[in-house]
């Protein structure tokens, strides 16, 4: 097993994929560690739509006004979804699984970019959430995050540098402002 940091380290947003399909088992190994995620309360109101169908991709692309229409060319889309009826914490709930999804997915050798979905828009001004609960049939009461598309990587990029990590973030026992940090 790796060390986490380098894990964290090697994960970057991949946007080209190979046109090569995930098998079975992969996507099996990889829909374990969402499963895993933790939920308040133990609640688990993440439900996940695995989009292998490729006219079906192609109109997620369309989910957004910019920046989706990669996700036609990934030979998974995960959806994810959360049922807002359960909790009020839907969002958090359904974020941490789907960071647990990319972090598997890298483990795997494979590629991910996260896709925002959660008050965005396409093209027409329809939310991206209605369109995306449209086309997959969800229902209403499922409050619709994100999606994660997912591939083989048809692109490298470097490593994270620990020269960008912003170190004046992190403030102790009480907010300091920036500007009164230096």
């Amino acid at each position: 097993m790796e060390n986490l940091s380098d894990l964290l380290h090697r994960r970057r947003s991949i946007r080209k994929y190979q046109d090569s399909a995930l098998t079975d088992e992969e996507i099996k190994q990889l829909m374990a560690a969402p499963l895993m995620a933790p939920s308040s309360k133990r609640c688990t109101p993440w439900e996940f739509v695995l989009v292998r169908d490729e006219v079906k991709r192609e109109a997620l692309g369309a989910c957004r006004a910019a920046n989706s229409a990669f996700v036609a060319k990934a030979p998974l889309v995960v959806v994810i979804i959360a049922d807002t009826e359960k909790t009020d914490v839907w969002v958090e709930d359904a974020s941490i699984a789907a960071s647990y999804l990319q972090l598997q997915v890298e483990e795997a050798g494979l590629g991910s970019c996260w896709v925002q979905l959660r008050n965005r828009q396409t093209a027409t001004g329809q939310s991206s959430e209605d369109y995306v609960r449209e086309l997959l049939g969800i229902p209403a009461k499922y409050g619709v995050l994100c999606m994660v598309a997912i591939g083989r990587k048809a692109e490298e990029k470097k490593p994270f540098d620990d020269e960008r990590l912003q170190w004046n973030k992190l403030h102790c026992d009480t907010f300091t402002p920036a500007a009164e940090q230096a």
